[in-house]
């Protein structure tokens, strides 16, 4: 069965995915109870098999996905040294923003445009180190981990989520990383995963914080990490149909392996890269493909009629190419984001075949030949 579903989030469910393999969830159950307590436990465990987390990191299920387990690191880490905040794309401007204006902590915030990263040589790692593995909003990633430092004296907080389970990792250049079960395994929203280094759990537990700390937010009990949270005792109430859902994501990734999920990816990046190669009115966003995203990836139209309409205008027809193409069920939401540059982005996870991406590309083509035709 052909998928039409190229959205960024929540991204494509695995391939032959069904609404049976929920039938066993534990429903109307406690997620205290035995039952419940064993399928987030087995969450956890699987999690850290398939990503190959080491022993001693903390691995755990938060609140409001990705956005609520990043800021739950930043709330509780940052304060004690220098900040600095890198920012290439619109997520990790919302990290500067509440690191400036809500934390009040005067960072030091380094900037590039879409489709472009920063100076990564030039970081100051004396202090805290704020950052996204993959900008999700303009198909940019940091190229390796080769730019953290193992004597670095802060530490490392890293927004992975439409990174893992389709890029390495270097876990040792890692101390904070966070992740949605929507993304890469094409799980359902609302549910975050944060994964502590040792250097991580000493900062939690050496030091409080100036301000007031929501519930959601607290990973400490009496001055101690609070390592029930990390054991399955979640800080409020998850979706037992969300985690049964995790669970087969998880299995199916299992399955696949690492390597397998990321070679994946890989390919589906490879069909785009042949596709613009051949197409003159196309191109990347991210021009040097070694910073080029294999999970969320972003176009530019560059055909000259297009690009002499106005910007609204502009907008409004390469939007109407996407909303065709999306009506044939051929390929749904792959505008790109809000606040990105006009053009069309592809989530080519390993959740994503390759010969759907290959059919939706060739018919937005034609879609859009077609209809430049009328301009």
């Amino acid at each position: 069965m052909q998928n039409p579903n190229f959205s960024s989030g929540p991204c494509s469910k695995r391939p032959a995915w069904s609404i049976d393999t929920l039938k066993d969830a534990a429903v109307g159950r406690s997620h205290r109870s035995a039952l419940g307590k064993e399928r987030i436990v087995k969450a956890i465990k699987d999690t850290r098999s398939v990503l190959r987390i080491p022993d001693e990191y903390m691995v755990g299920i938060l609140p409001a996905s990705d956005t609520g387990a990043f800021e739950c690191a930043m709330w509780s880490l940052l304060g004690p040294k220098p900040v600095t905040v890198l920012v290439w794309e619109s997520f990790s401007e919302g990290w500067a923003t509440d690191v400036e204006k809500q934390l009040k902590l005067k960072p030091t915030v380094v900037r590039a445009e879409y489709g472009a990263i920063p100076d990564l040589s030039g970081v100051d790692w004396n202090g805290d180190v704020v950052f996204v593995a993959n900008g999700t909003t303009s198909g940019v990633r940091v190229p390796h981990y080769d730019w953290i430092p193992e004597d670095r004296q802060g530490l490392s907080l890293c927004d992975a989520t439409s990174a893992a389970f389709a890029m390495e990792i270097q876990w040792s250049k890692v101390d904070v990383l966070t992740y949605s079960w929507q993304k890469c395994l094409g799980g359902e929203a609302a549910h975050g995963m944060m994964i502590l280094s040792p250097r991580a759990v000493e900062r939690l537990e050496s030091y409080d914080p100036s301000w007031p700390m929501p519930k959601i937010f607290r990973l400490k009990k009496g001055g101690k990490l609070n390592r029930a949270i990390f054991e399955g005792d979640v800080i409020n109430t998850p979706s037992m149909l969300c985690v049964e859902d995790y669970l087969d994501a998880l299995d199916w990734a299992g399955r696949i392996g690492l390597e397998g999920l990321i070679t994946k990816s890989r390919a589906n990046l490879r069909a785009v890269e042949e596709w613009v190669a051949t197409t003159d009115w196309i191109e990347f966003l991210a021009a040097d493909p070694k910073i080029r995203s294999n999970t969320s990836v972003c176009l530019s139209v560059t055909h000259p009629k297009v690009g002499a309409l106005p910007a609204d205008e502009k907008s409004k027809f390469l939007k109407s190419v996407a909303s065709e193409l999306s009506k044939k069920n051929i390929a749904h939401d792959i505008n790109s984001y809000k606040d990105a540059p006009a053009g069309y982005r592809f989530w080519c996870g390993p959740t994503i075949d390759e010969s759907d991406l290959r059919r939706a590309l060739a018919e937005l083509e034609r879609v859009f030949v077609e209809k430049v035709k009328g301009l």
